[in-house]
């Protein structure tokens, strides 16, 4: 099984990371490359879109809203992965006055290597984790 994460450290509370992310459908509040996402199943699985409008699918396995996490596998998608499991995570910093993002995952490669596909999901959370940072710095 492979494995990826990236953090990032944010000049805001995570108490205001959460309200931003906190939601499984809030993808478009943050990342530019998903325009929408459209939940199902009472809120439990969400529909998406590559930016080459290949179709993605996700489906919610924990919430934990106290905690500041959620983690979520794919059921669809074009990614060269099989058994995916990711988790967001908000957790205080500075005695609360910021916070930390971590999001990672596990998966098994298929038809790549495990570095190909863990560099491939790093990127992407790197990516969204400087998008959630520029859209936070645009609220402040």
């Amino acid at each position: 099984m492979a494995r990826a994460a990236a953090t990032i450290d944010l000049p805001v509370s995570a108490d205001q990371v959460w309200a931003l992310i906190g939601g499984f459908g809030s993808l478009p509040d943050r990342l530019p490359y998903i325009p929408q996402s459209e939940l199902s199943e009472g809120g439990r699985v969400r529909h998406l879109a590559d930016p080459h409008g290949a179709a993605i699918v996700e489906r919610l396995i924990t919430f934990d809203h106290p905690g500041r996490s959620y983690s979520y596998a794919i059921v669809e998608a074009p990614f060269p992965v099989t058994e995916y499991l990711s988790t967001l995570r908000v957790k205080d910093a500075d005695a609360g006055k910021s916070s930390r993002v971590e999001w990672s995952g596990q998966f098994t490669p298929k038809d790549v290597s495990d570095d190909e596909a863990s560099t491939l999901f790093h990127g992407i959370y790197e990516d969204g984790l400087k998008a959630l940072g520029k859209r936070l710095a645009s609220k402040t």
